[in-house]
């Protein structure tokens, strides 16, 4: 699903999500249990991230761990934490280094003692850059997100601060998780499947869909480039004409 630019305008887009799929797959066809695949996805991750920081995107948000995934095998949700652990342990410095802010969305209420306490201490320390806000979706669901925004503004509205005529999509989205990001500009999935999967319902409603046959532990700095450059090959219209566009 390669594409070229010539003879066009070359933007970047502000807000890129990924669904990072096919480490199972991956790991399969190499004769190797799935963890396998998960462990070997981390350098996927720190390519996209390389990729985004030099290409000026605003926002990667990077989908690590569903609300539906705790339905999966108990020894593999486990590695997955425990992985969680290790990334956010060996990887935090780094991105403070190079400017990035690290967020985590989602319900982590969930998770151990141990790995909320390393989420709190890396949001904590990057807070202060104004580089790349890199989010990790971890125990996140698009309609647990949307559910929950509504949930808050209606205690707001039963306590008086809000009316129900306040409520709008400016209103909305300032309750969801990525309240402090720009809508989804491009949305890349790995690993062949053509799904959204229950990602950022709410802040892909215009998002460009790219969906790239490469496994998520292959996923590299030059394909993050194909996405961008079929981004770059659409005409995004927003509800108008391809006329008004022009």
């Amino acid at each position: 699903m390669k594409s070229t630019t010539s003879n066009i305008q070359k933007q970047t887009p502000k807000h890129v999500a990924i669904i990072m799929d096919g480490n199972g797959r991956w790991a399969k066809e190499k004769g190797k249990i799935r963890t396998f695949g998960h462990k070997a996805g981390v350098k996927a991750v720190r390519a996209s991230v390389s990729f985004a920081v030099k290409s000026g995107v605003e926002a990667l948000t990077l989908f690590a761990f569903s609300s539906e995934n705790w339905k999966r095998p108990a020894e593999e949700v486990g590695v997955l934490m425990e992985l969680f652990k290790l990334v956010l342990g060996s990887e935090v410095k780094k991105l403070h280094k190079n400017n990035v802010k690290l967020q985590v969305i989602g319900d982590t209420s969930r998770f151990d003692s141990k790995l909320i306490k390393k989420v709190q201490d890396a949001e904590q320390l990057t807070k202060d850059n104004d580089g790349l806000t890199l989010n990790i979706a971890a125990n996140y669901g698009g309609r647990w997100d949307i559910v929950n925004a509504a949930q808050i503004i209606a205690d707001k509205v039963k306590a008086g601060e809000l009316q129900s005529s306040d409520i709008n999509e400016e209103l909305f989205t300032e309750h969801t998780c990525a309240s402090n990001l720009p809508a989804v500009d491009l949305l890349i999935r790995t690993g062949g499947e053509q799904r959204i999967s229950n990602f950022l319902l709410w802040q892909v409603a215009y998002a460009e869909l790219y969906f790239s046959n490469v496994y998520w532990p292959d996923f590299s700095e030059q394909t993050f480039q194909d996405a961008v450059n079929d981004f770059n090959l659409r005409q995004r219209r927003f509800g108008k004409t391809g006329e008004q566009v022009k």
